[in-house]
């Protein structure tokens, strides 16, 4: 018998695409990112491609994966705030002030998650949407002012529960924007909380492929 991850999950993903494509992606977004190349393994604590809305228009730039509220002492807890529960942003101290204008998009290709076996290990799947190269995975940010006086600017993936695709592999899925609602999460002149909260749901299975990573493949070339 097989058994279906718990806790924190969206823990590695990818993102594949051209500074170019994800510029026409986001309606032509303004670029403050010097220099994007495509990258297959993307993990907790590292720089991560996030698009945000400055009051004007999309701009492409880069975060730090894990958040780190603005009030915080130190970032020590960066690396446990890599997601948030949308069932709790609007209750936890760390979200909650950023849900009315801190909204922003983490673009990936794909993300990976893990099965937890009854031997005990962890079988690896890769999980991507059907004829999109882009998944916008909803996020929020905040801006930082560490000791040294240098401004870290942070991000956390917002999750949510399972749909049926997901649910035999993880109890948690990322909240994965359609091209709908994308500029309604990102606009900083929505303040229509109930709707802004209406989009953090579970994505259509219909939409969704979800691929077998051999184990082997994984740690030798993404692990």
């Amino acid at each position: 018998m097989e058994k279906k991850g718990s806790g924190k999950m969206c823990g590695r993903f990818t993102l594949t695409v051209t500074l170019e494509e994800l510029l026409m992606r986001y309606y032509d977004a303004k670029s403050v990112t010097p220099f994007h190349t495509p990258r297959y393994n993307i993990a907790p604590t590292e720089m991560v491609t996030a698009v945000i809305h400055d009051g004007q228009t999309n701009r492409i730039g880069e975060l730090r994966w894990g958040l780190v509220p603005s009030w915080a002492k130190d970032d020590k807890f960066a690396s446990k705030m890599i997601n948030a529960r949308s069932e709790t942003i609007t209750e936890k101290p760390a979200f909650k002030r950023l849900v009315e204008k801190k909204r922003c998009i983490i673009p990936a290709s794909g993300f990976y998650e893990w099965r937890k076996l009854e031997s005990g290990e962890k079988q690896p799947y890769k999980v991507t949407i059907k004829e999109d190269s882009v998944l916008s995975l909803a996020g929020l940010y905040d801006s930082w002012l560490a000791p040294n006086g240098q401004t870290i600017h942070t991000c956390t993936i917002i999750t949510t529960e399972a749909n049926r695709i997901m649910a035999p592999i993880h109890d948690r899925m990322p909240v994965i924007l359609s091209r709908e609602s994308e500029q309604l999460w990102l606009s900083r002149d929505n303040q229509d909380k109930q709707q802004i909260l209406s989009l953090l749901c579970p994505y259509s299975s219909e939409n969704m492929v979800v691929t077998t990573v051999h184990k082997e493949f994984f740690k030798k070339n993404l692990g």
